[in-house]
């Protein structure tokens, strides 16, 4: 994340002598990305965080994955995969994946496990539902409209709030997300055109100090998952300051970019990953040039795969293809797509749109997992063909 933040105790200087109440030294710890090289930030421990009693190999539940054969749009419907008794992490149901990116949902009604996934960072997007996100670096809230991003590594827990089940669309990464590189200043400023900015960015705001003993903590690493026991709990962190730690950003203090003609959706970006980039559509007032066409026109993105996840309002350009709230639409290279039919003739004259929606668009195909399969539209494909 592209600014400071200290939390709790802290000495005066880095790499110094940090003494408890009792006379002992606090543990410093280091957490870094790309080696010494990157964004970073210095957690004080109560206790070693090195400290493990136990070691054994965790299988999670398999995921299959298929090619999109044959290639076609795909629409997913995310609601009819509804059940009770997950957890936010070990319960996600996996849709579609590379090896840049997995995307799944979920719909959960009580707390995660703890969990470090050494793979790369995760983008959650909370489409219902209240979460607290408890970590080493503390507490973070998230409400509907959120994106929380949980740097890689970061121990961490997910527990669903108020009196409904949480859901969640999650991004998992292989490897960093943060804000497009064009929207920061050499300092890592957000500049002037960017559609969000520091004031918009939430973080953990105190340390959470949980005491405990031989405390479990699944790990996703690059070679297979691991249960470890650690011999104190990891949230034992009395301060920290940094660049790295999770945050939090609403959908809904997304600034759009619009124009007197049909604006392309790079103007959407709101994170970048290895490989992908996450957009967010937002009610916004829509072209005015006096010939405006406000929806989009048909396009082929020749190095991409676009999934869009509808999540609020009305989506003009697929009006009558049966999305709906929750839905997930896959748009693969290969196959030209856009407005459904009439959508351009009805979208004449329209001068604001009241749409929700999150887009991951792919740089390599996105493969169809085991959860699909499960909530497919089989009839979306053939929706271009229809009659206005």
């Amino acid at each position: 994340m592209p600014y400071y933040r200290s939390i709790g105790e802290l000495p005066r200087k880095r790499h110094t002598q940090f003494r408890q109440p009792d006379g002992s030294l606090y543990t410093e710890e280091l957490m870094g990305q790309e080696g010494f090289s990157s964004d970073s930030s210095l957690l004080y421990h109560r206790y070693a965080p090195t400290a493990i009693v136990a070691a054994e190999e965790f299988t999670p539940l398999a995921v299959t994955r298929v090619p999109n054969l044959p290639l076609k749009p795909r629409h997913l419907r995310t609601h009819k995969l509804d059940g009770t008794g997950a957890d936010p992490i070990l319960g996600r149901r996996y849709l579609l994946a590379n090896d840049d990116v997995r995307i799944a949902y979920v719909l959960a009604d009580r707390p995660s496990p703890l969990f470090r996934d050494a793979t790369g960072d995760h983008c959650l997007y909370v489409e219902a539902g209240t979460l607290r996100v408890e970590s080493t670096f503390g507490v973070l809230d998230a409400v509907p409209g959120d994106y929380v991003i949980i740097p890689t590594s970061t121990v961490h827990r997910l527990v669903p709030t108020g009196d409904t089940p949480i859901r969640l669309l999650a991004v998992e990464a292989s490897g960093h997300i943060g804000p497009p590189k064009r929207y920061l200043s050499v300092r890592g400023q957000f500049l002037e055109h960017s559609p969000y900015c520091e004031r918009d960015v939430r973080g953990p705001d105190t340390p959470l100090l949980v005491d405990g003993t031989d405390v479990e903590v699944l790990v996703r690493h690059r070679r297979g998952w691991t249960r470890h026991v650690y011999a104190n709990h990891p949230f034992d962190v009395v301060g920290w300051d940094g660049h790295l730690y999770p945050w939090a950003f609403s959908i809904h203090d997304f600034e759009p970019i619009t124009g007197r003609i049909h604006q392309p959706p790079p103007v959407h970006q709101t994170f970048a990953g290895p490989n992908f980039v996450i957009c967010s559509f937002v009610p916004r007032k829509v072209d005015y040039h006096p010939d405006a066409i406000p929806v989009p026109y048909h396009h082929h993105n020749v190095d991409s795969d676009e999934m869009l996840f509808y999540t609020g309002g009305n989506y003009e350009a697929r009006r009558g293809s049966g999305i709906e709230q929750g839905s997930i639409s896959l748009h693969p290279s290969g196959f030209t797509h856009g407005p459904q039919p009439g959508a351009a003739e009805r979208a004449i004259g329209v001068d604001f749109f009241d749409e929700l929606a999150v887009m991951v668009d792919t740089f390599r195909p996105l493969d169809l997992c085991d959860a699909a399969a499960e909530c497919e539209d089989d009839g979306y494909a053939w929706t271009w063909a229809r009659r206005p």
